[in-house]
């Protein structure tokens, strides 16, 4: 199993006995209920403890970067989440999708990209795979970086039945740099991805530029 492979079923770790699971609450996502105990770092164990996991699958989440141009494609949507949390309810985010059954992340990268922006992907390079909240839930979310020719960004793009209402829009990267200090991005992949941009852009322009 590589680092990039969609995580199936844990591990079994002599350090962690689970003496139950349930599932009190099973809707668009999940809520699993565990009473487990764990050893603890001078040998001993634990009591037993109650944790509550939000289970919601696992995702993919791309920025679109369009090297001869130099620009990344950003897209803004509506966020319940964000709005009860007390930040902008319309995100400034990156292109995002779940993992489906019998799906690689790479599917859902070309999948999601055409879907999000109405722009062909070329190509990808992946950045980084993490757990965007592992006190939380298990979600791993796979970032990668997607060639695009941001010239044909037009519209509002989105499936009506996930009700989705999503414009993009292009902007040339110092410009996504400066958004990002100054605190206009406000989610953890695009954060990341422009980040790992900045350090990266010069070495990805060359490469994909010159086909390699």
């Amino acid at each position: 199993m590589s680092a990039w492979d969609v995580p199936q079923q844990p591990k079994d770790d002599p350090r962690i006995e689970i003496e139950e699971r349930t599932t009190p609450f099973q809707g668009y996502f999940r809520i699993d209920k565990y009473r487990l105990r764990h050893q603890k770092h001078d040998g001993g164990w634990t009591d037993t403890m109650q944790r509550e996991i939000f289970e919601r699958g696992h995702a993919v989440a791309v920025l679109p970067y369009d090297p001869a141009r130099d620009s990344v494609v950003l897209i803004r949507q509506f966020r319940l989440a964000a709005h009860l949390g007390g930040m902008e309810p319309w995100q400034t985010e990156i292109v995002a999708g779940i993992i489906e059954a019998g799906e690689t992340p790479e599917n859902v990268a070309w999948r999601e990209v055409p879907e999000e922006t109405g722009l062909p992907l070329s190509r990808l390079e992946p950045i980084l795979r993490y757990m965007p909240s592992q006190g939380a839930t298990t979600e791993n979310l796979f970032l990668y970086c997607g060639q695009v020719d941001s010239a044909g960004v037009d519209g509002v793009h989105g499936l009506d039945h996930e009700h989705e209402d999503i414009l993009p829009s292009v902007h040339s990267t110092d410009e996504a740099i400066r958004m990002l200090e100054d605190g206009q991005l406000q989610n953890s992949p695009a954060v990341i991805a422009i980040q790992w941009l900045a350090l990266n852009r010069q070495a990805l322009r060359r490469r994909w530029l010159s086909g390699a």
